[in-house]
């Protein structure tokens, strides 16, 4: 069997920039729980404000397509969606899913927390926090692992929320 020291694993591209055989594997699409793992860093380099950008967008359509059956008049079902994915009803939805996350979603959560810089114009900065933290795991989650999303979009009670916030 030929054994090479770690020096003899390195590998030398045209630039000169050395790269080992993980670097190598990494670049030609090993597998992490279904994601290459090239994809997972590019997910990981993602800033907090856009995975939240992508999370208010794919929570906004999750709700329209739980809400819309049984069908209904256009400015109900629009009240109703509106009243989901308001910033204070995101943060119950936090308190209900905060249970159930794990250690790391916990820390994506405190990303999108410290990443919401803006001064909310009609609600606190703690509540506006919260859904910005929220939009940011579910636009982690979506990208990254989307069954663990679904899981946990379905612990979400809709009704408990009503129109009259």
């Amino acid at each position: 069997m030929d054994v090479k020291s770690p020096e003899q694993d390195k590998k030398v591209t045209d630039n000169d920039t050395p790269t080992d055989t993980a670097q190598t594997w990494m670049k030609f699409g090993t597998m992490v729980d279904g994601i290459e793992a090239s994809q997972l860093t590019q997910i990981e380099r993602l800033s907090p404000i856009a995975l939240a950008y992508i999370g208010d967008a794919v929570f906004e359509l999750y709700v329209r397509s739980k809400l819309l059956m049984p069908p209904k008049r256009m400015a109900d079902y629009h009240n109703q969606v509106v009243t989901q994915v308001r910033a204070e009803s995101q943060a119950v939805h936090l308190s209900v899913l905060l249970p159930h996350l794990t250690d790391e979603e916990k820390e994506i959560l405190r990303r999108g927390r410290n990443a919401s810089t803006m001064k909310p114009r009609r609600l606190s900065r703690q509540i506006y926090q919260q859904a910005t933290s929220l939009e940011t795991l579910i636009g982690y989650l979506h990208i990254s692992d989307p069954e663990r999303l679904s899981e946990l979009l379905a612990k979400l009670e809709f009704s408990s929320i009503d129109n009259r916030q």
